[in-house]
């Protein structure tokens, strides 16, 4: 059985239960699915993974939370190429611009990134939102 990585940082919980969505997704598919927060993530899982997922909210002027989430995607841009990625975060206020810079940044790294957009929500996910996640896990279950 493959196993399918979802990486996420969360602050109130909306992203994390984005992430489970995720990954019951993968496991509806058929593949096992590894949800971790970012510090507890294995780098080496990452690199010889096909596909995985990164989850994080936008924060501040929309971007990433600075403290986990940024140093880790800088060192994932190191290795990303060939590879195919979800995406997928909550918001609270803006139109999503830390998630398009965000696909941005992964492509020009050489990564592919699943349905070329990733998956966001404003606030907690709701039916529509998790139906979502759930095909973005589908969808990398199938990759992997």
């Amino acid at each position: 059985m493959s196993k399918v990585n979802v990486v996420f940082w969360s602050q109130s919980g909306n992203t994390e239960a984005m992430a489970n969505a995720v990954g019951a997704g993968i496991t509806e598919a058929g593949a096992e699915a590894n949800v971790v927060y970012v510090s507890a993530a294995s780098m080496d899982e990452l690199k010889s993974a096909k596909a995985f997922a990164l989850g994080c909210p936008a924060m501040g002027a929309e971007v990433l939370e600075e403290g986990e989430m940024e140093p880790f995607v800088t060192e994932l841009e190191g290795f990303v190429s060939g590879k195919t990625i979800g995406l997928f975060g909550s918001y609270g206020w803006g139109d999503g611009q830390w998630m398009r810079d965000w696909v941005d940044r992964m492509t020009a790294a050489g990564a592919r990134v699943v349905g070329g957009e990733g998956v966001i929500c404003q606030d907690a996910p709701d039916a529509v939102a998790e139906e979502s996640c759930k095909l973005l896990g589908r969808a990398l279950a199938a990759e992997a």
